[in-house]
């Protein structure tokens, strides 16, 4: 039997209005690797029978990207601890981050390298580090064509 959650309609409405998938940060990321050149797959599962969607996905280079957001993934710096109902909420963000160390254990076991960036991160700075994980991890024969260097590109 699954337990009730004592909540207000308010606290209900606001949290209905989270948004999972297109953040601002995820977009602002997707920019500044579209720019320095590039492609990739959005919200796609890296590995079949495995119910775990990355935001980014670089096939070739076997590079997922994971923006998470400070609160849902219990961010060492920013994350906040709710009062009300906090044993639930501290379930919740701990299971969060449960499954997330069992994705990226995952994805390396099956030759993957997950990123994870944290949505306080400049997405600049994000870009460039994924951006180099991916070059480094590119088969031979695409090492020969490198995108440009991110300078300062619009956010």
């Amino acid at each position: 039997m699954r337990e009730t959650v004592q909540t207000t309609p308010q606290t209900r409405t606001r949290m209905s209005k989270q948004k999972n998938r297109d953040t601002e940060v995820e977009l602002a990321l997707r920019r500044a690797l579209h720019a320095a050149g590039l492609r990739y797959r959005v919200h796609r599962r890296p590995l079949r029978g495995v119910r775990r969607e990355a935001d980014l996905l670089f096939g070739p280079s076997k590079v997922a990207v994971f923006v998470d957001g400070c609160f849902w993934h219990g961010c060492p710096t920013h994350a906040t601890w709710p009062k009300n109902n906090a044993e639930f909420w501290r379930e919740k963000i701990e299971g969060n981050r449960r499954r997330d160390r069992d994705t990226d254990e995952r994805l390396a076991s099956a030759g993957w390298y997950a990123v994870r960036v944290w949505e306080h991160e400049d997405p600049l700075e994000a870009a460039e580090r994924v951006r180099g994980i991916v070059l480094d991890r590119r088969p031979e024969r695409a090492r020969t064509k490198r995108p440009r260097q991110l300078g300062s590109l619009p956010r």
